[in-house]
């Protein structure tokens, strides 16, 4: 390596990357395409990464937004987010083939849901406007049902049907801080609030957050490699900076790199979010090492044993 390249540490963030219910998604959109033949629909992104989706397209996948627009003769797959109820009921009544690729982590907080609405409580749900996360989480419930929750200034101002009668879930892909902001702001005001049974963050979420934490303080700048339409990568930006970072950025891959802004940098942190690949940080790795004399330190807070089983229709 030329002697003339400026000096970069890494501290590389573990875990990052793929978590189980991710990984169970893309083995069940290619188990899919195997037993069944292409094409096979999928309903939504599976996961938000351009290259996952990419990969997926060109083994025979499609995307699209609608059960519409999926034809009643092939196979359609629910992405990892998870749908409302009426998703499902409509492929029954087209006598569609279907797969559901939602994550058990947000099957669990649907349940959840479910049980409070029996029970008699009202549901607030913390979590952003719009994530399809949200929007199948909320379409488990008649409207009305839920209220969506984003700040804490929301908790702090909405008005209850019966504050006697409250629930809370979340997102699975939250900010573990601003989340607990929110939920004490609901408990100051509403004490008797029923919680989850346990914490509905993932633990994937929770501990990227957390290994973020442990490298960004040391680190003139983070990169973070991930989709922008990725929930939990967001909060990874937001944490490094949060975290003592002096700058933090989203990166798609290694061509979303701004040489400019890393030009000075001494100690740069990399982690990627929960549906970005492996293959990706390698690549950012690689082409930081073509301007850089590098060394890289893995910083591991903790490891990952999680894994998740595929449906019935596609196992073994």
């Amino acid at each position: 390596m030329p002697a003339s390249l400026p000096p970069l540490k890494i501290l590389l963030a573990s875990p990052r990357g793929f978590c189980a219910g991710v990984d169970r998604a893309i083995q069940i959109v290619e188990r899919s395409i195997e037993k069944y033949g292409a094409p096979v629909y999928v309903r939504h992104e599976i996961v938000h990464n351009r290259h996952v989706v990419e990969r997926l397209k060109a083994m025979g996948a499609v995307f699209v937004e609608e059960l519409d627009d999926c034809p009643v003769d092939r196979p359609v797959i629910f992405s990892a987010h998870g749908v409302p109820k009426a998703v499902p009921a409509e492929a029954r009544d087209r006598k569609m083939i279907f797969l559901d690729a939602t994550c058990p982590l947000v099957s669990k907080v649907h349940v959840e849901a479910e049980r409070h609405h029996a029970a008699g409580r009202q549901i607030v749900l913390i979590g952003h406007r719009g994530h399809p996360e949200v929007i199948g989480t909320m379409g488990q419930l008649p409207e009305g049902a839920v209220v969506l929750v984003e700040t804490v200034e929301d908790a702090l101002t909405f008005t209850p049907a019966d504050p006697d009668k409250l629930a809370f879930v979340t997102q699975t892909t939250l900010s573990v801080d601003d989340t607990a902001a929110i939920v004490a702001a609901l408990r100051g005001r509403f004490p008797a609030m029923a919680a989850p049974h346990r914490e509905d963050i993932c633990y994937a979420t929770t501990n990227r957050q957390e290994a973020v934490k442990q490298l960004a303080g040391a680190c003139d700048r983070v990169l973070v490699v991930g989709s922008p339409t990725s929930s939990n990568s967001l909060r990874l930006v937001e944490v490094a900076l949060r975290s003592g970072a002096d700058d933090a950025r989203l990166v798609d891959d290694a061509d979303g790199i701004d040489w400019d802004w890393l030009a000075g940098a001494r100690v740069l942190g990399v982690t990627a979010g929960a549906s970005a690949p492996e293959t990706l940080v390698e690549g950012l790795i690689a082409a930081i090492g073509e301007r850089f004399a590098l060394t890289v330190e893995e910083v591991s807070p903790m490891r990952e044993t999680v894994a998740f089983k595929l449906p019935r229709a596609l196992a073994g």
